[in-house]
């Protein structure tokens, strides 16, 4: 939730904006006046300042935000689609235009995760555990809380932006207020008015304030102007031509507005419109009397003109509405009707879910309707889809029954396992292991609050099992005990020798790989020399790169030498996973610069973004290099 701080800025952008409904009805049953007001008395101005509108346009959103949080049903969303569906939220949206959706989405996500975790913690008592001991880790929780706090940096560093900026600009008005106090306590004939017109000019170039300072800013400043116009009224010359000039500008309005009158966006005219009422309300002083009604009442018109063809334009939408309902309950019917009296396998389910999938995207397709009219359409398709997943939910619950014979026939292959996993009978132990391996796979799932545990279980055994088969195979001979006597030795003279250039290093690993393999039991001997190895590396100069890239081909070249492929295959894995978290430190970097695209190229935030995406860039690149690497040798 936003504090009381980032609530406050939030409501002064909202009321700096108009905001023009899409699919809901926005009735403004009287045009905005407040030029009247305005021209008798500007310290009462603000209190008609579009209030109808604002009611109107608050309401229209905010049925905008219902249809647009109810077209997705987040209680069906699995874990993993729900982190998607939060990432697809902060990549495609401003920061500021969110903050509903999220909720919406952690409430499903904390609803979901809470079940999850109260099932891991009861079967993690059911099977003895003692509740002080109990742990869940989930990557997916770690993954949501991730783009959570991106989220609220992102938040916290808009509104403190914008508070920032307000501020500023508050400080500014009060400049001018002083500089207006100053005018008319130190005024000359000669200079006032130019001086004063600066003033104008000034005023109506600041931004937004604070909503809480906007009104005492706005009635402190027009006093202090009406107390310039009395002053100025002692010289008929320069009221006249100020006369002069707020008529011209106020003409210009009225143009404008009849351009707008005739625009077809009536969306975007009304928008428009509310900012001429702005500038003829704060920027533009009075006109004479003889003129002033007449003024008026153009502009008033016209505003009616333009609030007349929206209110035609939202009648003709209503129309629409029945179309979008058809073909809503269109698609409803067809949910309905859909047979899956045929579906005997998972297989045929799985294909079901994904045709009723199509007709869910039709049925938003099919368009957004206010919140008034799409409630009882929504509790229409959320009963048909009720009725498919009641009937794919009963199917599984029969399949429980096989799930349970397959978690007999596997416990049974864990039985096996634990009993070969001390054998000595190499050949035929190793037979055996192999042919419940293969057992295994054929055999199908079991319920999933089992699978971890006795998957866990299996394959504890096999690898012991696999291990002591391995280390019988490396047991140490003779020649290998000389191996290992040179190596050890060859790593002490290593240690004392102080000087070394990159060709010395370069030898000892030569010299390292020509004294032959060592037995596994011994192989710690390896990460003593590769430790120094590291160690003399990094006392050379030599660039970042090269350096990685001696260190890493040192290491792959004594794992191929020991014909350690298991350990290479994981490299692999491990320099992909590495490139994939760089591509997505990247990624997320990009995207934040897109919060900054009015920023200058200069600002210090900016060039700091920029550096760690080069950086992340040149680690790309030796990762890319690495698995190039591995990629080359033939095993």
């Amino acid at each position: 939730m936003l504090d009381n701080n980032e609530e406050n800025v939030e409501k002064t952008v909202e009321t700096n904006e108009v905001l023009v409904n899409e699919v809901a009805e926005v009735k403004v049953d009287e045009p905005i006046v407040v030029e009247e007001v305005l021209e008798e008395n500007p310290k009462a101005a603000e209190l008609e300042v579009t209030a109808s509108v604002e009611k109107a346009v608050d309401k229209a959103q905010d049925e905008v935000n219902t249809e647009k949080i109810v077209a997705t049903d987040y209680a069906i969303l699995s874990l993993e689609e729900l982190v998607q569906e939060l990432q697809n939220t902060l990549s495609n949206n401003p920061v500021n235009k969110i903050k509903d959706q999220i909720e919406v989405i952690k409430s499903a996500f904390n609803i979901k995760f809470g079940a999850l975790l109260a099932e891991k913690k009861k079967v993690f008592l059911e099977e003895g555990g003692n509740v002080i001991d109990f742990q869940f880790t989930s990557s997916v929780k770690g993954d949501y809380n991730t783009l959570l706090s991106d989220y609220k940096k992102q938040r916290d560093a808009h509104y403190n932006a914008i508070d920032k900026q307000m501020n500023d600009n508050l400080d500014k008005r009060v400049q001018v207020i002083e500089g207006l106090k100053s005018l008319i306590e130190n005024a000359d004939a000669n200079t006032m008015y130019k001086e004063f017109r600066v003033l104008q000019d000034t005023w109506r170039s600041i931004g937004a304030v604070s909503k809480t300072r906007y009104n005492d800013t706005w009635k402190t400043y027009h006093h202090h102007v009406e107390r310039f116009y009395d002053l100025l009224h002692l010289s008929n010359d320069f009221r006249d031509l100020d006369f002069k000039n707020n008529l011209e500008e106020k003409l210009k309005i009225i143009l404008k507005a009849e351009a707008l009158a005739a625009s077809t966006d009536v969306n975007e005219a009304f928008k428009e419109l509310q900012e001429l009422h702005k500038i003829w309300k704060e920027d533009i002083g009075p006109v004479s009397k003889d003129v002033r009604e007449d003024v008026w009442q153009k502009f008033s018109a016209i505003t009616k003109e333009i609030h007349d063809k929206r209110h035609e334009h939202f009648r003709d939408m209503k129309s629409k509405y029945q179309d979008i309902i058809a073909l809503k309950l269109a698609v409803i019917e067809r949910f309905n009707a859909y047979d899956t009296s045929n579906n005997k396998t998972h297989k045929d389910w799985q294909n079901s879910i994904v045709e009723t999938e199509k007709l869910r995207q039709e049925y938003f397709n099919a368009g957004k309707l206010p919140y008034a009219k799409s409630e009882e359409v929504w509790q229409k398709f959320k009963t048909a889809t009720k009725k498919f997943n009641s009937s794919k939910n009963h199917f599984y619950k029969d399949e429980k029954s096989e799930q349970q014979e397959n978690l007999k026939k596997k416990i049974a292959l864990i039985e096996i396992a634990e009993s070969l996993k001390e054998s000595e009978d190499w050949e035929v132990a190793t037979e055996g292991m192999k042919k419940i391996q293969a057992d295994w796979k054929k055999i199908g799932h079991v319920p999933r609050k089992f699978s971890d545990d006795i998957w866990n279980k299996f394959k504890a055994a096999c690898n012991s099992y696999f291990d002591r088969y391995h280390d019988q195979k490396n047991s140490v001979s003779k020649e290998q005990q000389a191996n290992v006597d040179a190596k050890k030795a060859f790593l002490e003279t290593l240690k004392e020798e102080k000087e070394h250039t990159k060709e010395s290093v370069l030898d000892a690993i030569k010299t390292w790989q020509e004294l032959g393999q060592l037995p596994r039991d011994v192989r710690y001997l390896e990460g003593k020399f590769n430790k120094q190895i590291d160690r003399l590396l990094e006392g050379l100069s030599l660039d970042k790169k090269e350096v990685a890239m001696l260190k890493f081909t040192h290491v792959i070249d004594g794992l191929f030498v020991n014909e350690d492929f298991r350990k290479l295959d994981s490299e692999q894995l491990f320099i992909r996973k590495k490139m994939d978290e760089v591509v997505k430190e990247m990624q997320q970097l990009e995207n934040n610069l897109g919060f900054f695209s009015n920023a200058k190229d200069d600002n210090p935030l900016v060039l700091n973004v920029k550096n760690s995406v080069n950086e992340f860039k040149e680690d790309l690149k030796i990762w890319k290099e690495k698995l190039s690497y591995l990629r080359k040798l033939d095993y």
